[in-house]
């Protein structure tokens, strides 16, 4: 059966279903607000919310809710109808301009870094306008930001709206020293490839470790993982084929562009892209898509995994954040041109981006630190902790060479053949693609790699649109000042690279020899959570989000206290959960199979029957009980002891430094005694049956 395009954003009440059911005059005073950034106008909340409420009615909907996204990387809102009593006591619909801008969830319930107490509950959630509102199983969805009662920012959207003016009103600076009169508004654009796992859904409900905590606590290596590399762009299997096709489907109504799809380099392993979207509605889209793969996948029998290192010794899943800048009348500012050796606007705001990241290297690896990604970062299958910018030759040439006073030369695009006479020549592109490096530029854009699969991509898009607005700002005060123009724009990518060209590595991000180098050239490598999420309280950090009113001091302490304090809860959770399954599953079967070995030695020996492998492997599974049972004591323990009344960063370290080494000895003895066990007393699903029977 086809799938009718028209469809395509059937359930969002959109551009044209605004312009046909709201009133001229309203219709074009919320225009100006979500497309000029303007004010939104509290005179016509009335009339949007009853337009608004009479399309979500035909659609299905009988319940309304303000849809958030607090400071836990998921969304949240409750659900209220739009049934009222009327003055005559009589139930009738009801939906006000009111309500549709503003609710008051309890702002102490969701992790707030000590901006509310229990007893100072009060919070609000005030409607986003321009990401627009949807329909979902029988509720309209209303996108909104949520702040304190004393107006803290408590989400992650909040400070993303914010940074979004910031980065166009400094953008449109540069645009107008470079003689662009028409550009009124630049906006930050993303395409979030998201990564993912399917598994089937029966495994996985067998496996305490991934309900409770999304990652494999413990698992032997398969005899098969990725090592034939033939799971990347291979056919993709029906069930996934039917998952992706359902998917595909549901987001396309919903309005969410997915366009690409295929499988990952890990068995099991997959991943969908969108088209790229203004950042706050690519943010949305991306916690919608996420939402809905869970929900598609259980639909189909199985069980999506968003996790970052679900399986050991297998590649991770990442979120790659491919972010660029658009004016409003169509301009690229990441766009080289076919001329880029000669486009200064362009070789301008790309050295805006490489002093930005060098300058703030550490605020941007924080904006994707989760515990999950501590696993995946820096294990040769994705960027190392370390902040570089990849170029390619030819951009990274022409830097150097206008830096040092010369005049880069032309470089002619090599035509590719490929010795088929009936294969058309291919245009070779300027520069190769760089897979390890965390920030590379691609072609009009640069692709952030380091954000982690289940993260929130709004923490590294308002970093990034902060610290780039900081570099134009900057850059746009010295041409503003200078008497020679074209003189100052040589002086600035001069001291860029002299400044900032340490940064810049078209290598590869993986060797050790890097690692090296990047040490002795003074870039930052902060290797977990722990260590990076102590970025966004530097003073150089709450210096510059402070001076852009992204975030306060006040709110960059209270991020920092939720960092560490969602990575200590994680880690516990998953020691108990380990405790758990060693006690209750794992420790039983090994005893068991021990005891069995025994049992069939003492029957062969009654027999008669000669042999000395059985009496050994009973000794060895009894010497793996051991080893299991003493681990487990050992992690009981640093649980038992962990502190409670310290402060965030010392318990957060503890998790780190003593209950990690803890779960890492536990695990090794659990998957060596895996190894042992018949696979008729193994309780849960191993590797190969997870990885491999989709």
């Amino acid at each position: 059966m086809s799938f009718d395009f028209t469809q395509f954003g059937s359930m969002v009440f959109g551009d044209e279903e605004m312009k046909r059911r709201l009133p001229e005059t309203v219709y074009a005073s919320l225009k100006k607000s979500i497309d000029g950034g303007l004010p939104l106008d509290p005179a016509i909340a009335d009339d949007v919310a009853s337009a608004m409420m009479g399309w979500a009615i035909e659609k299905g909907a009988t319940h309304y809710t303000h849809w958030f996204q607090p400071m836990n990387n998921i969304t949240a809102g409750k659900h209220d109808s739009f049934l009222s009593l009327g003055k005559d006591g009589k139930t009738c619909l009801r939906f006000s301009g009111k309500e549709l801008i503003k609710g008051e969830p309890d702002a102490s319930s969701f992790p707030n870094g000590g901006l509310r107490n229990t007893f100072e509950a009060r919070g609000y959630t005030t409607w986003d306008c321009t990401s627009p509102a949807f329909v979902r199983d029988g509720t309209l969805y209303i996108p909104t930001a949520f702040c304190s009662y004393t107006g803290e920012a408590l989400d992650t959207k909040t400070p993303l709206l914010r940074s979004m003016s910031v980065i166009s009103e400094q953008a449109i600076r540069l645009l107008r020293l470079f003689g662009n009169k028409t550009a009124t508004r630049v906006t930050a654009t993303v395409g979030a490839e998201q990564e993912y796992f399917l598994i089937d859904r029966a495994l996985y409900e067998r496996r305490l470790d991934l309900k409770i905590c999304g990652r494999t606590l413990y698992g032997a290596k398969p005899a098969k993982g990725q090592e034939m590399e033939d799971h990347y762009f291979g056919r993709i299997r029906l069930r996934v084929a039917a998952f992706m096709r359902e998917l595909d489907e549901a987001l396309w109504r919903l309005g969410v562009t997915a366009k690409t799809k295929h499988n990952e380099v890990a068995p099991a392993q997959h991943e969908l892209a969108p088209i790229f979207d203004t950042v706050n509605i690519a943010g949305d889209h991306n916690q919608l898509t996420m939402e809905v793969m869970r929900v598609i996948a259980k639909k189909n029998g199985l069980a999506c995994l968003l996790h970052e290192k679900p399986f050991a010794g297998v590649n991770g899943s990442g979120k790659h954040n491919n972010w660029s800048l658009s004016a409003d009348d169509g301009t690229n500012l990441l766009d080289p041109g076919k001329n880029p050796y000669e486009n200064m606007q362009f070789l301008v705001m790309l050295c805006a981006v490489i002093a930005a990241v060098d300058n703030h290297a550490d605020l941007l690896r924080m904006s994707a630190a989760v515990p999950g990604n501590d696993y995946r970062l820096g294990a040769s299958e994705a960027p190392p902790a370390i902040i570089s910018v990849f170029l390619g030759e030819q951009l990274t040439s022409i830097l150097s060479e206008l830096a040092e006073g010369h005049h880069p030369n032309r470089l002619a695009r090599t035509e590719l053949y490929t010795g088929v006479p009936t294969i058309p020549p291919l245009k070779r592109d300027d520069s190769d693609r760089n897979r390890t490096s965390p920030f590379a530029f691609t072609g009009n854009k640069f692709e952030f790699r380091m954000v982690g699969s289940s993260a929130s991509i709004a923490c590294a898009n308002y970093v990034l649109n902060t610290i780039v607005a900081e570099s134009l700002d900057e850059i746009c005060t010295r041409l503003e000042s200078s008497k020679d123009f074209d003189s100052e724009v040589l002086s600035i990518i001069h001291d860029t690279m002299r400044l900032h060209g340490r940064v810049i590595f078209n290598g590869n991000n993986y060797t050790d020899e890097w690692v090296s180098r990047a040490e002795s050239l003074g870039l930052p490598n902060l290797r977990d959570t722990v260590a990076a999420a102590g970025a966004i309280v530097s003073p150089q950090s709450m210096a510059v989000l402070q001076k852009y009113h992204i975030l306060t001091p006040v709110e960059c302490e209270a991020r920092y206290e939720i960092m560490l304090e969602n990575y200590e809860k994680i880690i516990m959770i998953e020691a108990n959960t380990m405790l758990e399954m060693a006690h209750r599953e794992l420790l039983p079967a090994v005893v068991r199979s021990a005891a069995e070995a025994a049992q069939s030695a003492a029957s062969f020996a009654a027999a008669g029957v000669r042999s000395t492998r059985v009496p050994e492997l009973a000794q060895t599974l009894a010497a793996a009980a051991d080893r299991i049972a003493n681990a487990a004591d050992r992690l009981a323990e640093t649980v038992e002891n962990a502190p409670e009344n310290l402060p965030m960063l010392e318990r957060a370290s503890y998790a780190r430094d003593t209950v990690k080494p803890m779960m890492e000895s536990l695990r090794a003895a659990v998957d060596e005694a895996e190894t042992l066990v018949s696979k008729g007393n193994w309780p849960v699903p191993s590797y190969t049956d997870l990885l491999h029977r989709v």
